[in-house]
This record gives C-alpha cells, structure tokens and sequence, in this order.
C-alpha cells in the first residue's frame, strides 16, 4: 500500500504540470510602470510635483522620481515602490494617475479602466496616452494568459498543453492502475504459497499421528 509520503512527489508532479500548461492560474499577474512622460503639473506652489498611481481600493503609489514636465523617466520594474498593482482575475479596476495638492483636492492626470485585456502587445505592454496630461507605459507579461490575450497559433498551443496534461495524467493513473494490480497480484501469491506451506504442514502432522497410532497398535 501506498503510504502518504509517496504520494508527495506524484501531487508535485501534477502540480507543475498543470501551472506550467496553465500560469495564468497561478499568482496574480503583476503590473509594473516601465516609462512616463508628464506634459504639464497642476500645482502652481510648488516647484515640483507629487505624482502618484492609485487603484480604487488599494494603496497609493507615490511615483517619487516623477518631478517635472516634459521629462522622459524610464523604469527597470525592480524599483522600491514598484509594482503598481496586479490582476488576479479578468475583472478591470478603476485606476488613475493623480497629482497631490497642497491646498485642493488633489489633481487627475486620468482615470479609466483598467484591464488585464489592455496588454494585448506580444511583450504585455500597454500605453496609455492623454492628450496634454501625460504618455505612460504599462507592462504586465502574464496579463496575456490571465486575459486570455492569445493569437490562433497560441491558441492552438493552448489545445496541446491541454492534451498533454490529460495524457500524463492518464498515463499517470494507468502507472498507478498496473503498480496496483502487480501489488495485488504478488499479495494473492503469497497467501497462496502461505495456504501451500501450512497444509504441507497438516499434512505431515496428520502423517506423523497415523505414524504413531500405528507403532503403538
């Protein structure tokens, strides 16, 4: 019998199988600003500006190398206050790029939709443009299977990983099918040559007493 500790090794093994046909299931597709250009500031008493991403419901993230307009800054995605956000699902969040103000409401570069669909570039890249405000780009590489962002070639790839998953999991359970009737079969062996042994046994005892009554006759 199978103890549970062999079966650990099994469980990984279909577990990375079944993430590696299918990441998208896996953790939540991570969201990065790799550049962004600013076109004008909104406030007028400070000689730079405080510049921050937010999505509704989530914490603000302050953009604090983003001072000045018409300045290109570009991004490596390994920065302290990186990543922006991330998808867990298909659903869209509302997201905005805003300014603070020291005295009002704090300025709206823009606010939108914002949804895994959008990184449709072949790199899961997204820009976002608005005219006046600023020019950003967004890059999240596993919004394009959390999407289901796919071309007709992936999605025939997709049909491959998914008949190559069903057949190691079908050979998977025909290798346990044949481990388990081989196992069974050696068992019914043993109790056969064990049933053998102890009827040679009786056999020889009841020999012996005929044996004895005998010689005592």
């Amino acid at each position: 019998m199978s103890t549970p500790n062999s079966r650990v090794p099994l469980l990984l093994f279909i577990s990375s199988v079944f993430f590696t046909c299918f990441p998208g299931l896996m953790l939540g597709a991570v969201v990065s600003l790799s550049s962004i250009e600013i076109f004008k500031t909104h406030e007028w008493l400070k000689a730079t500006s405080t510049v921050y991403f937010l999505c509704k419901g989530e914490n603000m993230t302050v953009l604090p190398d983003v001072k000045r307009s018409h300045v290109f800054y570009a991004f490596n995605g390994q920065e302290s206050w990186q990543p922006l956000s991330n998808f867990s699902s298909k659903k869209c969040k509302r997201c905005g790029l805003y300014e603070e103000d020291s005295i009002t409401s704090d300025d709206v570069f823009d606010e939108w939709e914002f949804c895994p669909s959008d990184f449709a570039a072949p790199d899961g890249e997204y820009i976002r443009f608005k005219e006046k405000e600023f020019n950003a780009t967004f890059l999240c590489p596993e919004c394009l299977s959390l999407a289901g962002v796919h071309g007709h070639g992936d999605g025939k790839g997709m049909h491959i990983a998914v008949a190559v998953l069903l057949s190691a999991l079908l050979s998977i359970v025909l290798i346990l099918g044949v481990v388990g009737a081989y196992k069974f079969w050696q068992k019914k062996i043993r109790e056969q040559d064990q049933a053998r042994l102890l009827k040679l046994f009786e056999d020889d005892d009841d020999i012996g007493d005929e044996l004895g009554l005998g010689s005592v006759i």
